[in-house]
């Protein structure tokens, strides 16, 4: 499949899920991450989650990277040059919906996204390369292409694709994709 029809395949299954759904099975992918050989960098990138899109609740990571003592990089999405800038994320950070529904911060203490370690990654689908189908907008892959992080991880409720058909060489391949139940690792 394209990367076009499993933007609408994906965004139909999502819809399908229930709240309690969604936080059963975000809660399941942050325990499986506790399994993951990942808790030795300083520096990690998260996505918070758009509800309207039904996408993964990453409270549950959060939670974790807080446990931890983790620094917390979160981002602002400037849509007139499709760029992220990136902000450590504290307890005075203030959030505000872009108008795309994105969860972003107002502002506060800017991250070089070069000192970002790893990155937990929003996807809508993946296959068994390890290729990601986002939005469509390209903001991940330049953000990656640019910060060249030690590890890539995405999230995903549902298994990967055999294969998506019309990849470029822009678009950024993950290490990983946690689902609630496996762990797919790629080469």
């Amino acid at each position: 499949m394209t990367k076009s029809e499993l933007r609408i395949k994906y965004k139909k299954l999502r819809s399908f899920l229930s709240k309690e759904e969604i936080n059963t099975k975000s809660i399941a992918i942050a325990n499986q991450l506790l399994q993951m050989d990942i808790w030795h960098y300083e520096n990690y990138h998260i996505f918070l989650p758009i509800y309207s899109q039904n996408e993964i609740n990453t409270e549950f990571i959060l939670h974790i990277l807080q446990g931890k003592d983790k620094n917390i990089i979160i981002s602002k999405s400037n849509f007139e040059n499709l760029t992220l800038q990136h902000f450590l994320l504290t307890d005075n950070t203030i959030l505000k919906n872009n108008s795309w529904g994105i969860p972003e911060p107002e502002g506060g203490i800017t991250v070089n996204s070069k000192s970002i370690d790893l990155v937990f990654c929003p996807l809508l689908a993946y296959d068994l390369k390890g290729n990601r189908v986002g939005y469509g907008k390209g903001f991940y892959d330049r953000f990656l292409t640019e910060s060249k992080p030690k590890k890539v991880i995405g999230l995903s409720f549902f298994p990967p694709e055999k294969t998506i058909s019309n990849i470029v060489n822009e678009d950024y391949r993950l290490d990983s994709c946690i689902l609630p139940d496996k762990i797919y690792e790629f080469n």
